[in-house]
């Protein structure tokens, strides 16, 4: 079994990252057993925070290694919140994702119908040890609710409707989730670049 070390504390993340992963055949372990381990995340691009977290994992484990940086962009607020969705209401801890979907449905508030498009995007990107990181991207589009629905997800996914089905990120059961979701996408060409792609 191959083991490939994602560079994430987020369990949410793992948890998604496992499902897709370990029925392949690999040992997907994130950062709990680094301490220290904290990059942070100033890039201006998706791409370009994924890379940096990459590359201090690798450099530090000596192995594979999945980072991502994923986030959610809303046309009507100029593609906001984008590479700060993760801090959008400046709130930390446990609190952190709810204060942020109340913030964004307040900014939305006044926002008509039919112009509440927004989207979730993530850059996955895989690095080994001496090689250039390979990056991969997947969107999934959608619109801005007006309240939270759902139970079965994580950040914005309560309040972000997939298109022509009406229900939210969080209502839609994790298998049927992965095959549509922007990291599920990105994971799906990771996949595929691992299929065919044997390391020395």
């Amino acid at each position: 079994m191959k083991e490939i070390r994602v560079a994430t504390a987020n369990k949410n993340k793992m948890r998604e990252l496992k499902q897709m992963l370990e029925p392949l055949g690999y040992s997907v372990r994130g950062t709990e057993d680094l301490a220290d381990f904290d990059v942070v995340e100033d890039g201006d691009t998706f791409e370009a925070n994924a890379i940096k977290k990459a590359r201090a994992l690798c450099e530090i484990t000596g192995t594979a290694t999945v980072a991502d940086d994923s986030g959610l962009e809303v046309d009507a607020l100029g593609k906001k919140p984008g590479v700060h969705s993760a801090r959008y209401a400046g709130v930390v801890g446990s609190d952190r994702d709810r204060a942020n979907r109340v913030k964004l449905i307040e900014a939305m508030r006044d926002v008509p119908d039919g112009e509440r498009a927004g989207r979730f995007r993530c850059a996955l990107v895989y690095l080994e040890p001496g090689c250039d990181p390979i990056v991969f991207h997947g969107t999934l589009e959608g619109e801005i609710g007006r309240e939270e629905r759902g139970d079965n997800g994580f950040g914005y996914d309560p309040i972000f409707i997939i298109p022509g089905d009406g229900r939210t990120a969080a209502e839609l059961p994790s298998d049927e989730k992965n095959l549509i979701s922007h990291r599920g996408q990105a994971v799906k060409q990771l996949l595929a670049f691992l299929e065919s792609h044997t390391t020395e």
